[in-house]
């Protein structure tokens, strides 16, 4: 049996729970930042059923060959702004991804990604340097939105 772990990113970006949710389950947002860098993940290659036993896939594209990844999982548990869980049952032991949206109360968000059952491979320092750079993209992304800081009345 192959050994299995976890791993937890977490970062905090200027935006809301709300618009941090909707940037991570909608195919128009996530198709800008989805997936590590030297990648892209096109629009028609993202399918997201939003609702728990929804599917959510996404087809990264390695922009250097043109060869791609699939990434099947199911929605276990959706509960906006706060929470996300996903299951990826292609990754040996049913990779789990759950993604927690928490307001800081000052326009920031903290966001705790925590995946569990996550193979050796995924484990590496080069694969999590990988989502790392994933996560990087996403702090670009929300940065481009141009988020409008609120500022106390």
């Amino acid at each position: 049996m192959n050994e299995t772990g976890e791993v937890t990113y977490r970062r905090v970006h200027h935006g809301s729970p709300e618009l941090l949710f909707d940037c991570m389950t909608r195919p128009e947002h996530l198709t800008h930042f989805w997936g590590p860098a030297g990648t892209s993940t096109p629009l028609d290659g993202i399918l997201v059923e939003l609702r728990p036993g929804g599917a959510f896939e996404t087809t990264m594209v390695n922009d250097a060959d043109g060869s791609t990844y699939r990434m099947r999982a199911v929605y276990a548990e959706i509960q906006r702004p706060e929470r996300l869980v996903w299951i990826e049952s292609d990754v040996e032991g049913g990779m789990r991804t759950e993604v927690t949206f928490v307001a800081l109360g000052d326009g920031r968000t903290e966001v705790i990604t925590h995946q569990t059952n996550v193979p050796a491979a995924y484990l590496s320092a080069e694969a999590q340097a990988g989502f790392s750079t994933s996560l990087d993209r996403f702090a670009a992304y929300l940065a481009s939105l141009d988020v409008e800081p609120t500022q106390p009345e």
